[in-house]
C-alpha cells in the first residue's frame, strides 16, 4: 500500500505499476488528479485511490501508455489444452491450474470468486474468448492461466453467438488496479488478430502457445 497523504511522482508510479514518465504525462494532460508545488507535481493519496476505484467501478480503459511483458505473467506450465463444453468444466481446470503458482495463496477463494464473477457478468468478449479475471487479498502478484480449449464451449452467454474456444484467467493483487485493467486491455486487443487466434488454436504444445503470445513465433499479418 501506499504510504503519507502526499505522494510523489515516483511513489504514484509505484503504486500504479507505471513509469513515473507515465504519471507526469497525465498529471500534465490533467488526467489524473495532482496539484504543483513550484514545478513539483505533487499527488493526493485519498485522490489518487478514487481515481483508480471510479474507473474500477466504470470498467473504464485508462491510457493504455504502460507496457505488459508476457514473459513476467504467463509460462508454458500455466498454459491447458481443454476438454470440456461447459465454462464451468473450463474455469474449474484453469483454476486447478492457476492455483499451483507461488502468488495464488487461496485456491478456494480464488474458485469462489472466479465463478462467482462470471455468474455476475460473462466474461467472454467475443471472437471466441473469455478472460475470466478477479483481484483478490491473497494473491501476492499478477498471474495468468491459458486455456485452448479442443471443444466449444457453448454457455458463456456470448454477444456474438460465437463458442469460446480461447480463455485467459487473471488474478492479481487487490492493490494492483492499473497492470489488472492493463493486462485485460493488452489481452483483449492482442486476441483482435484473426491470425494469432488461429495460430493458438492450431498450436501442438504449450510451448509453441507461449511462444505465440510471447511474440517468438511469426503469425502472420494483423487480420481483424
Amino acid at each position: 500500500m501506499i504510504e503519507g497523504d502526499i505522494l510523489t511522482i515516483d511513489e504514484v508510479a509505484k503504486y500504479l505499476r507505471v513509469s513515473e514518465r507515465t504519471v507526469y504525462d497525465w498529471a500534465q494532460k490533467g488526467e489524473i488528479p495532482s496539484g504543483k508545488i513550484g514545478t513539483v507535481w505533487r499527488f493526493k493519496r485519498s485522490e489518487i485511490e478514487k481515481w483508480v476505484n471510479d474507473r474500477l467501478s466504470v470498467n473504464t480503459v485508462i491510457p493504455q501508455t504502460g507496457t505488459v511483458h508476457v514473459e513476467s505473467i504467463i509460462s508454458p506450465d500455466r498454459i491447458l489444452f481443454l476438454d470440456y463444453s461447459t465454462k464451468r468444466d473450463a474455469l474449474l481446470a484453469l483454476v486447478d491450474n492457476i492455483a499451483t503458482a507461488p502468488q495464488i495463496k487461496n485456491r478456494e477463494e480464488l474458485s469462489t470468486e472466479i465463478l462467482k464473477r462470471e455468474e455476475l457478468m460473462s466474461t467472454a468478449i467475443g471472437r471466441g474468448i473469455a478472460i475470466p479475471h478477479v483481484r483478490l487479498s491473497s494473491v501476492t502478484d499478477l498471474v495468468v492461466s491459458v486455456g485452448i480449449s479442443r471443444k466449444d464451449i457453448i454457455d458463456f452467454q456470448t454477444l456474438d453467438d460465437e463458442p469460446v474456444r480461447l480463455l485467459f484467467m487473471i488474478a492479481a493483487a487487490v492493490n494492483q488496479h492499473i497492470y489488472y485493467l492493463q493486462t485485460l486491455s493488452f489481452f483483449s486487443a492482442r486476441l483482435k488478430n484473426r491470425d494469432l487466434r488461429n495460430a493458438l488454436l492450431n498450436a501442438n504444445n504449450t510451448q509453441e502457445v507461449y511462444e505465440l503470445l510471447s511474440g517468438n513465433i511469426p503469425f502472420g499479418y494483423p487480420s481483424h
